[in-house]
């Protein structure tokens, strides 16, 4: 099984910065993409970042604020979010697509509890 373990969520200032990390434990054989989602009240969970590790995708709203990175060896995802503004309140969750084994080529999509991330003055 695999677990996906987030932190580093929290009240921010407009303007201030918060560092999301996401760590994968488990069985798992290779790490295929990781990235975040989030949430809104009202809204459906929307893809914010994702490292397929070859490339990288942002949703336009934080594009320029939001940088997502990886450390393959810690098995762990960073969303670095600076410029943060009210609109950006939401939970966010990490996701993970992974081969948990050797023997079978079969991938899984794998997804945190949440961390609230809360943007107000």
């Amino acid at each position: 099984q695999v677990q996906l373990v987030e932190s580093g969520g929290g009240l921010v200032q407009p303007g201030g910065s918060l560092r999301l990390s996401c760590a994968a434990s488990g069985s798992i054989f290779r790490i295929n993409a990781m990235g975040w989602y989030r949430q809104a009240p009202g809204k459906e969970r929307e893809l914010v970042a994702i490292d397929s590790g070859s490339t990288t995708n942002y949703a336009d709203s934080v594009k320029g604020r939001f940088t997502i990175s990886r450390d393959d060896a810690k098995n762990t995802v960073y969303l670095q979010m600076n410029s943060l503004k009210p609109e950006d309140t939401a939970v966010y969750y990490c996701h993970a697509n992974i081969r948990p084994s050797i023997v079978t080529y079969a991938a899984y999509d794998y997804w945190g509890q949440g961390t609230q991330v809360v943007v107000s003055s």
